[in-house]
């Protein structure tokens, strides 16, 4: 991606902003990633090359097919996982960014018969978080979605929700953009620590119910730009730049 048109730039830069945020908030480590649909061709896809999510850069985003393969000639590491996004996108339409993390507070979630349900304002955790378990699709496996055929089996599980959690693993959350992606990672991430403490308080815990869950997205999509993800965006976006700045 050498000849970069001006028009995919800004999606660039949303992509390394939105890896450094996810890192600076604990949602990635070393290993995770953050994609987007590119929005000139919906069977093409930016991802980075395979490098630690802190460190992306907009010269390592890199185009790919909904095959997983780069499209340029491009010798660079790509991530084992990218299957993960290509088939989603495959299957999800709806769907412009993809991210894949190992969020440390949802993995109890992913080996437990505790469903991961919303007590925040987190209603995109409705109407399912649905557990992918490899075993299922393909026996014993390094859990890693390495092919096209634990990708597709990943997305079947999906379904229509917003997060699937992946067994032993971590999780995946889909969105309409990079910055609802961003949002909605951070706040799984945020909704799984605070269901563990209030597990260990005095229960039974109270959910948010799905009747709240429907009025709390139809008011994110009638609030101004100044709300909801692109607030959070903001800020975590010049929290990052200092940290990342400071390593």
């Amino acid at each position: 991606m050498e000849d970069r048109p001006l028009e995919i730039q800004p999606l660039i830069e949303d992509l390394v902003v939105a890896s450094h945020i996810l890192y600076d908030q604990n949602v990635l480590d070393c290993y995770g990633h953050v994609s987007a649909r590119d929005p000139r061709d919906p069977d093409r896809f930016l991802l980075s090359r395979a490098r630690a999510p802190g460190l992306v850069t907009s010269s390592d985003i890199m185009l790919f097919s909904l095959d997983a393969e780069p499209v340029d000639d491009d010798d660079r590491p790509v991530f084992y996982e990218r299957f993960i996004h290509s088939e989603i996108y495959r299957s999800r339409p709806d769907v412009h960014a993809v991210v894949h993390s190992h969020s440390p507070t949802v993995l109890p979630f992913t080996v437990t018969k505790t469903a991961l349900r919303p007590i925040l304002a987190a209603p995109f955790l409705y109407p399912d978080v649905p557990v992918f378990d490899t075993r299922d699709a393909a026996g014993p496996t390094n859990l890693l979605i390495s092919s096209g055929t634990l990708g597709r089996a990943l997305a079947e599980k999906l379904g229509s929700n917003s997060v699937v959690l992946m067994r032993g693993h971590g999780n995946t959350v889909v969105a309409p953009d990079v910055r609802t992606a961003v949002y909605r990672a951070v706040l799984t991430e945020m909704n799984a620590k605070a269901l563990l403490q209030a597990a260990m308080l005095d229960g039974p815990i109270t959910y948010v119910a799905p009747e709240e869950a429907e009025a709390m997205t139809a008011s994110l999509k009638t609030r101004s730009s100044g709300h909801g993800a692109n607030r959070t965006w903001e800020l975590w976006a010049a929290e990052a730049a200092r940290h990342i700045k400071l390593l």
